[in-house]
C-alpha cells in the first residue's frame, strides 16, 4: 500500500468516527423560523384551518429535534392549545390557534429558553357569513364549496334550463339534512344547518360532475 492511500484511509477513517454516517450532527438550537400557518384569514372563535408550526435550527441552519416550544397570545383575543410542544424528528412544533369573538387581528408569539427573538404569526377574523347563494348551472354547483355559520341558510337556484339536477346529501353531521326533489328550471331549494362541520353533497342524476360542500362554522 502507498503513502498516499495510507493517508487517504486514514482520513476516511477519522471522518467516519466524528461523524458516524457522515452527517453532522445538530448543534443547540439557535433560531425558530415560521414554518405554516401564518397570515391566515379566518372566522370569530374558530380554529384556524392550518396549524401554527416552527422548525427549530441551529447556527448552521440544520433542524434541532426535541426543543420546547412555547405559544403565547401577545395581542387581541384567542387561545392556542397546547401552549407548549416539542420539535419532532425534523425540527417541528406546532399548535392550534384559534381567533377569539371580536378581535380582527391577533399576535402568537413562539419561543424556547434563550431564544433572543421569538417567532411571531399574525392572523385575522371576521364573522363568519349567514347566508349563501349557490347557482345550479347545467352540470355545476357555483360556489362548489361554501362556508356558512352555524344557523344560517345556504339556497341553491336552478340555472339549468330544462335539465334536471338535485342536492343530494352524502356525509356530515348525522342527521344529515333533507335531500332536494329533482327539479330544473328556476327554482330554488334552501337548508338551515344548525350542526357544525363539513357536508358533503352530490347531484345523484350527474354525481360525477356535480359535487359540492357546506362547512358550518361557529
Amino acid at each position: 500500500m502507498t503513502t498516499k492511500r495510507v493517508i487517504t484511509l486514514v482520513a476516511g477513517v477519522s471522518a467516519w468516527a466524528c461523524n458516524g454516517d457522515g452527517t453532522q450532527p445538530a448543534g443547540p438550537p439557535f433560531d425558530l423560523l415560521k414554518s405554516g400557518g401564518d397570515a391566515q384569514n379566518w372566522y370569530f372563535n374558530n380554529p384556524l384551518p392550518t396549524p401554527l408550526s416552527v422548525t427549530a435550527v441551529d447556527v448552521s441552519g440544520r433542524a434541532v429535534p426535541g426543543v420546547v416550544v412555547t405559544w403565547s397570545l401577545t395581542s387581541g383575543l384567542g387561545a392556542v392549545s397546547p401552549l407548549q410542544s416539542t420539535t419532532n424528528a425534523s425540527g417541528v412544533a406546532t399548535t392550534t390557534d384559534s381567533v377569539g369573538s371580536s378581535t380582527t387581528r391577533q399576535t402568537i408569539n413562539a419561543t424556547f429558553t434563550g431564544l433572543l427573538s421569538p417567532a411571531s404569526f399574525t392572523e385575522f377574523a371576521s364573522s363568519p357569513p349567514t347566508t349563501v347563494d349557490v347557482s345550479v348551472t347545467s352540470f355545476a354547483f357555483t360556489p362548489r364549496d361554501t362556508i356558512v355559520q352555524a344557523g344560517g341558510m345556504v339556497t341553491w337556484t336552478w340555472n339549468s334550463g330544462t335539465t334536471q339536477h338535485n342536492v343530494t346529501y352524502v356525509s356530515g353531521p348525522t342527521p344529515l339534512p333533507a335531500n332536494s326533489p329533482s327539479q330544473s328550471g328556476t327554482t330554488t331549494f334552501s337548508t338551515t344547518f344548525a350542526a357544525v362541520g363539513t357536508y358533503t353533497y352530490h347531484c345523484t342524476i350527474h354525481p360525477t360532475l356535480m359535487t359540492g360542500s357546506v362547512t358550518v362554522v361557529h
